[in-house]
């Protein structure tokens, strides 16, 4: 009898034969080769937090909640090991207690540590990479049920094409990080209007060690977040003024606005004016709580690299596709900037990027917007990230990616029978 599986937006469902929770990379080479001699398919599933299909299938569904935790710690090399199944918030305070942290984060972490990497999952800063770029090595079971590790000095070809994978070269179970010191962050948080944020948007990317900010649609408001280290004492939000701005504000009232816009699209241009403030403020605290904040409002999400210089006109655009079809719009448009990496099927392969994300509440129809956006950041050549929504097959694909055929190659020899796909790996790899 199958189960049913459902990622966190519920768009994604799967009834798998099976979900499994190996406990040894052995285990997981068991369970694939029975797999393959049985014609099939085999995918492991994190947090659920991809909006793609990424994880879906009607095969045999590995979990790898024991597959968690720091294994070991090299001061020396500033480099720890850690299960490929570990969530980031709980690898964020694993490594506080070490006094260690990781450079850069996205504003979640909720995601495990094989998914965020796989799916190209990034922060915001223009000198610092994605999550894939902090990779030391990597364990991964093939199709073939062959346990490899890789690094630069040990099966380098596969760390060089692998690091990003979306899945589709096996299952990893475990990781090597590189990691730094622990360090403070004082976060100042802002509205200001989106024209003077993109007239000026060299500048804030520039002067930052992060910078973000979201444009508020049906407003002429931009919410702008800039954080950077300090050796400043902490001084975090108090307890009551956080839960109710990061929570409350962010989360439950933000909630209730979005339910209401769905109940009554023609109310959510006034309803859009609710959510800018022309208060700012600032706190210090530890970078892992500074970077990720909770996200209780489901939504649906897709978002594109694109060149960094292409960020403002692009934007501008999006702005007046919305006008021009008066789309009703009830998430903010989240813009973040990342510094280029040397990994295949990075999002942010050799070129600097700025990421346009756009957002649809739960249950509402969001493909006519999302296709639009998409259309418009085509021409400045978008890659989409791999585990949020997007159209892009592989022919397309191919042109975004330089290294793009030679993944396909490796993905054939260490996969030849296909074990690890799916619909989404047929879209975007073209089995």
């Amino acid at each position: 009898m199958s189960v049913t599986w459902k990622n966190w937006a519920k768009n994604q469902v799967a009834h798998p034969i099976a979900i499994s929770s190996p406990r040894t990379a052995d285990e997981v080479s068991s369970i694939i080769r029975r797999a393959a001699e049985q014609g099939q398919r085999v995918k492991s599933v994190g947090s659920g937090h991809s909006f793609t299909s990424t994880a879906v299938t009607d095969g045999q569904m590995l979990t790898l909640k024991h597959f968690t935790g720091i294994v070991s710690v090299d001061r020396d090399r500033l480099e720890v090991t850690v299960g490929a199944g570990t969530a980031l918030s709980d690898l964020n305070t694993m490594l506080d207690s070490l006094g260690l942290a990781l450079p850069n984060l996205g504003d979640i972490a909720y995601q495990t540590v094989a998914g965020a990497i796989s799916t190209s999952t990034h922060g915001t800063g223009i000198t610092l990479t994605g999550l894939a770029g902090q990779v030391a090595g990597f364990t991964l079971v093939d199709g073939l049920g062959n346990v490899l590790r890789c690094s630069e000095s040990e099966n380098a070809e596969l760390f060089a094409l692998g690091r990003v994978s979306v899945g589709a070269l096996g299952v990893i179970t475990e990781y090597r990080l590189r990691v730094v010191p622990a360090f403070r962050l004082r976060a100042v948080e802002s509205a200001a209007p989106l024209n003077s944020v993109l007239d000026d948007i060299d500048t804030r990317v520039n002067d930052n060690d992060h910078f973000e900010f979201f444009w508020i649609p049906h407003t002429k408001w931009a919410l702008t977040k800039t954080n950077n280290r300090t050796e400043d004492p902490l001084d975090p939000l108090p307890r009551v003024k956080g839960w109710i701005d990061k929570t409350f504000m962010e989360n439950v009232a933000f909630g209730a606005v979005c339910r209401l816009g769905k109940m009554r699209p023609q109310w959510i241009p006034r309803l859009a004016t609710a959510l800018p403030s022309s208060g700012a403020r600032q706190y210090v605290d530890q970078s892992y709580k500074i970077f990720a904040s909770p996200r209780l409002v489901r939504f649906y999400e897709m978002e594109n690299a694109i060149p960094r210089e292409a960020v403002a006109p692009a934007l501008r655009e999006i702005r007046s596709m919305i006008e021009k079809k008066n789309y009703l719009i009830n998430f903010p448009v989240e813009v973040r900037f990342t510094a280029p990496d040397d990994i295949a099927l990075s999002t942010a392969y050799h070129r600097p990027s700025a990421y346009i994300a756009v957002h649809m509440y739960r249950g509402m129809e969001y493909e006519n917007y999302f296709r639009d956006v998409e259309n418009i950041l085509k021409n400045y050549d978008a890659r989409p990230h791999w585990g949020k929504l997007h159209f892009l097959e592989q022919e397309r694909l191919q042109t975004l990616y330089p290294k793009f055929n030679d993944f396909l190659e490796l993905r054939h020899r260490l996969d030849p029978q296909r074990v690890f796909s799916n619909s989404y790996t047929q879209q975007i790899f073209g089995d």
